[in-house]
């Protein structure tokens, strides 16, 4: 099995149900973590981001694995969602940590919990810092597509009244989150517009003359394997290469924000600290816990719908 198609060092994660909790609480110390093996980034250092962006692009709908399930008669998968489709990774390697999971400790642990784990390992073992990450949430039983397209945020104005709309009206949260991106090596449509504020010299240079490509960049040029704050000098001089992003810098009105890119861009352990306590708050918007949902045994699949799968484990574990 090849370690770039999943952070499967990231695997192990070998939990034991510690107790039980009140209901819709979330504790830190909801698994006993009993063996955890690193990550190794070595083969695909940049296989990190696609966790994190796994997490960021939940929790508009509450934290709930939703994102993780596959198409079926009955649900439209939020991975086709405008956001997702053709960019979004990571899937199989969530699923093979549940079968590893499964293996092991049988329903127990959920896949919206091996996404908001895995998201914190990935930051961690990239240079940024650690926490203890809010555990015991439960799985949906649908998906939302629609919520995805609705939600899932582009352009900065709509991305302010999109936090807004799940309670993430802090301008820290705008600014911090979409950090995540100076990891990435993804596939993305990237347009051309002649009124952007991004350097469109630098753009031409990355993506030739055509108005519309696909194609894969380093997102942020400067250290894109690294979790670290050059994101936010990138967008000081105009080279972040997202609308979305650098709309963060060079929005007319956007004071506030601007000021906390200067103050992240000059502050790493800053950024870090809210980076930090803004993927907490993410990961503990509307999520199902008690017996609202289930313990999904295959993250693509709701349990309902396993009697047709010939096995829980994903092939070439």
């Amino acid at each position: 099995m090849n370690l770039s198609e999943a952070i499967v060092a990231a695997l192990f994660f070998a939990f034991f149900l510690r107790g039980t909790l009140a209901y819709g609480q979330l504790s830190p110390t909801f698994y006993i973590r009993q063996g955890v093996t690193k990550m190794t980034l070595v083969s695909d250092p940049r296989i990190a981001a696609p966790f994190v962006r796994l997490h960021f692009h939940a929790f508009f709908n509450g934290c709930d694995g939703s994102v993780l399930l596959d198409d079926t008669d009955t649900i439209q998968s939020e991975k086709e969602a405008n956001a997702n489709n053709d960019s979004a990774r990571g899937f199989d390697a969530v699923d093979r940590m549940k079968a590893l999971l499964e293996a092991s400790c049988p329903a127990t642990v959920s896949c919206a919990d091996i996404v908001t784990i895995a998201s914190e390992r990935s930051v961690f073992l990239s240079g940024g810092l650690k926490w203890r990450v809010p555990s015991g949430k439960r799985d949906s039983t649908a998906a939302d597509r629609a919520a995805a397209n609705a939600f899932i945020p582009s352009p900065f104005d709509i991305l302010r009244e999109r936090f807004t709309n799940v309670s993430l009206s802090n301008n820290t949260d705008l600014v911090s989150l979409p950090q995540f991106s100076t990891l990435f090596f993804l596939i993305k449509l990237i347009k051309l517009y002649t009124s952007s504020t991004m350097d469109i010299d630098m753009l031409q240079i990355i993506c030739g003359k055509e108005k519309i490509l696909l194609l894969k960049t380093d997102l942020d040029p400067t250290t894109p394997d690294t979790c670290d704050s050059n994101y936010f000098s990138n967008l000081q001089v105009e080279r972040g290469q997202l609308q979305s992003d650098q709309e963060l810098f060079s929005t007319p009105g956007a004071d506030d924000v601007i000021a906390l890119v200067n103050a992240f861009s000059a502050n790493q352990t800053s950024f870090f600290e809210s980076f930090l306590e803004s993927m907490i708050r993410t990961g503990n918007l509307s999520p199902l816990t008690g017996t609202e949902g289930e313990i999904r045994l295959n993250c693509s699949v709701v349990n309902a719908n396993l009697a047709g799968l010939d096995s829980l484990l994903v092939s070439s574990i």
